[in-house]
């Protein structure tokens, strides 16, 4: 179970569609929209040819608040592609009894798709998933009948947002993270360096971005391990040697970054963090939380108690127990996250690398304007925030 937060979750809002349908004499196509509660369809003209895909479609819940359950289902044949202001979804009917539009049933909101279809009697789910890409605009969903496909075209709410499939799941989210991040370099911090390490190799190879182990750097600079480091000169010596190359690092891109857990990291540290701010922060951390509002509540405490990753990392990520075969799911559950978080301020990247360039001067998030010194601020009303 993963429990997770980004500093700004967008909850989107459940509608219910009935199916009320209006005929039209001799329809060769019917087209549908929902307003509200009920649907109507009218005549649509040909359409050309769509790219096609085939893939299993897995429902997964979605990953609102803090919980992610997923499950599959039988695999059902689809074409999806993205046209900019709106996605389509091509289903196939072929070897299915669908007599007309009153056999067939399509249910929307927000961000969940549901499609059966009524055969002898019987109700045939052909995909059901509370987790769409991205939120759609639910009394604007058109279909309609093609031969032997149900093509159902969904109005995007962002249409600038590629979408690399209808889903979100690990291969669209790795795909359409791309495109958000815009190169920003990624921070996996937390408790565990072991956990930090799993999950920041699985973002790094989905990415396409450059994998560093900070571990492994110090390692190699000291010729000791970091244990043995820690018991000759402090876990001071160590943190400040991490900071160092985090210093170097910061100004890298489209990398992945492993640091250190615990107390022994530059990450554990208030005062460590310039250079953090530099690329995307998740907070990685263990939690016996069982449910979402215990959960919440746990955050909370940690924030109110000033818990330097609660109150300094862009995204948090809460593990109920951890399984080295499960680095993938928690990967997945930092990205869903990190889109999140980009989609509710998409100057987040820019004003990322805009920080870089000023050099890192530990001013994130109220930018400074240029020629400001840390070094040198006093309690005094601070610069106006240089404007994005």
């Amino acid at each position: 179970m993963l429990l997770y937060e980004s500093k700004a979750m967008a909850s989107a809002a459940a509608s219910a569609s009935s199916m009320l349908c209006l005929s039209l004499q001799n329809p060769t196509k019917t087209l549908h929209f929902s307003i509200k509660t009920h649907s109507f369809h009218f005549l649509k003209p040909h359409l050309p040819a769509f790219r096609r895909y085939s893939a299993g479609v897995t429902p997964i819940s979605p990953l609102r608040g803090f919980s992610c359950n997923c499950s599959s289902t039988n695999t059902t044949h689809y074409e999806f592609s993205d046209g900019s202001s709106e996605v389509e979804l091509r289903l196939q009917l072929g070897g299915q009894d669908v007599l007309s539009a009153k056999d067939i049933f399509v249910d929307v909101d927000g961000t969940s798709l549901t499609v059966k279809i009524q055969q002898a009697g019987s109700i045939i789910t052909l995909i059901d998933t509370n987790s769409l890409f991205e939120k759609i605009k639910p009394a604007e969903t058109i279909w309609y009948i093609d031969d032997d496909q149900l093509v159902i075209s969904l109005k995007k709410q962002d249409p600038n947002l590629k979408w690399p499939d209808i889903m979100e799941s690990w291969e669209s989210l790795s795909a359409g993270s791309m495109q958000l991040l815009k190169g920003t370099s990624i921070y996996i911090v937390g408790d565990s360096t072991e956990i930090n390490q799993k999950v920041a190799r699985e973002l790094a190879v989905a990415l396409g971005y450059t994998p560093l182990v900070t571990k492994e750097l110090l390692e190699t600079f000291a010729k000791q391990t970091v244990d043995s480091w820690v018991l000759a000169k402090g876990s001071d010596s160590v943190a400040e040697a991490e900071s160092a190359i985090l210093e170097s690092l910061s100004c890298h891109v489209r990398a992945v970054v492993a640091t250190l857990g615990g107390s022994h990291g530059a990450a554990g540290r208030t005062d460590k963090w310039r250079h953090l701010y530099s690329g995307f922060s998740i907070w990685l951390s263990q939690t016996e939380a069982t449910d979402e509002d215990s959960a919440k509540e746990e955050a909370r405490r940690h924030i109110e108690d000033g818990n330097v990753g609660y109150t300094n990392a862009d995204v948090v990520v809460k593990l109920q127990g951890w399984d080295a075969d499960h680095a993938k799911s928690v990967a997945q559950a930092s990205l869903s996250a990190l889109k999140r978080l980009i989609l509710s301020d998409k100057k987040l990247p820019g004003k990322k690398s805009l920080y870089i360039r000023l050099g890192c001067r530990g001013d994130w998030p109220n930018i400074k304007p240029p020629g400001w010194d840390p070094s040198t601020a006093t309690d005094a009303p601070p610069p106006a925030t240089l404007q994005n």
